[in-house]
């Protein structure tokens, strides 16, 4: 019977093929929307801040430190003439030459910035500024001390100091010189989304055979809840397993050909499978007892749809969490699809494996076979009414 009954579901799920490619599609357009939009996001090769200098001192000094300014990598200056972008002004005042080794406090560098610049920008760009003043004394000292100690000053070698170059960056999970990718970050966040979409084929089919009384007649068959719903299950797991595989075919194979960094699978199938399945148990729970509790397909579509669209804004779908305040950060946690996303960076981002994923499968598993039992009881008491 339980054969008969997949083959049925299949037969439905195969025939509303609007919903199907609804599953499909949706995400697989915002992953190459959003890994495209926020590629220079995870670019430390791109400038961030535009800027320009007014120099008041009109000294070497001056000049050499906006020779230092120039040789960072997020820091660009606009073409003469185009000052409506400009995030960052720096004004050199008169006489800071002169003070850079004085002891009296030295004119105060003034800094303009736009009101649209990131507060943590501003910080980055004031650390930089200050590194470039400590080279810059670091110089007069050297030259001062040459006469003293000919052999040892040119060893110093300040004209060729980097600070940037001081510290080697390594990201863990990742091999030597590899870095995050807006892709890892896209690719996870809307399998996450479209798999909890299935509401929309799942609730048309159950509530239209409700309507039809097919659901009663099964019953009358001696057909259990658990096998009803063992039914309707099983298909949409493989929709889900189905999603996940396009989505990651995507973000590693049609990403890059538009331009975008390639999606890297991570090196866990076990932990990817253990995410993918919990998390496809947890939107199918979520789904049968919205379908179960709606009286319609409208209800049930538009319900489903605002859950959805709260679940991922809370969970960092829709706004990456490390965007988020600390407290939002915590807030979010209360969203399964934070825990599906958290699992899936897991494996694509920070390169952990089955272990360090069974919190979150396991979180999402029990999540969702709660909200089924919750959707059987429901079934029942109707049935039997």
């Amino acid at each position: 019977m339980l054969k008969q009954m997949l083959q049925k579901e299949f037969s439905l799920v195969l025939r509303d093929k609007h919903s199907l490619a609804a599953l499909f599609i949706m995400p697989f357009i915002f992953i190459l929307i959003m890994s495209m939009a926020l590629k220079d996001t995870f670019n430390s090769e791109r400038a961030l801040l535009s800027y320009e200098v007014i120099d008041l001192d009109n000294s070497l000094d001056s000049k050499t430190l906006q020779d230092f300014m120039a040789t960072s990598s997020f820091l660009y200056k606009p073409k003469k003439g185009d000052n409506r972008d400009i995030h960052l002004s720096l004004t050199i005042p008169e006489g800071f030459s002169a003070s850079l080794l004085e002891k009296k406090a030295a004119p105060l560098l003034q800094l303009s910035a736009a009101p649209d610049v990131k507060q943590e920008m501003v910080l980055i760009f004031q650390a930089k500024i200050s590194a470039d003043i400590m080279r810059l004394r670091l110089l007069q000292i050297q030259k001062e001390i040459a006469p003293f100690l000919p052999d040892t000053a040119p060893q110093l070698d300040l004209d060729n100091f980097i600070a940037e170059e001081l510290l080697q960056i390594n990201y863990r999970g990742m091999q030597k010189n590899e870095q995050p990718t807006s892709t890892q970050q896209s690719v996870p966040s809307w399998i996450v989304f479209g798999m909890f979409f299935v509401i929309i084929p799942m609730s048309t089919i159950f509530i239209n055979e409700r309507k039809q009384n097919t659901l009663m007649r099964m019953a009358s068959m001696n057909i259990s809840i658990p096998a009803l719903f063992t039914g309707k299950i099983v298909p949409y797991i493989v929709i889900n397993q189905l999603q996940v595989l396009l989505m990651i075919g995507a973000g590693v194979y049609i990403v890059p050909l538009l331009g975008g960094d390639a999606l890297t699978p991570g090196h866990s199938i076990l932990g990817l499978a253990m995410v993918s399945l919990s998390l496809s148990i947890a939107a199918i729970g979520t789904s049968v007892l919205i379908a179960v509790l709606a009286h319609t397909v409208e209800q049930a579509t538009t319900v489903g749809g605002l859950i959805n669209i709260l679940f991922g804004a809370i969970g960092g779908v829709m706004v990456p969490k490390f965007y988020m305040p600390q407290s939002m950060q915590t807030f979010a946690n209360i969203s399964p699809m934070s825990w599906g996303l958290e699992g899936f960076l897991d494996i694509f981002l920070r390169g952990y494996g089955a272990q360090e994923v069974l919190r979150e499968s396991l979180a999402l598993s029990g999540f969702g076979m709660a909200l089924l039992l919750l959707a059987a009881f429901i079934t029942t008491r109707r049935m039997n009414a």
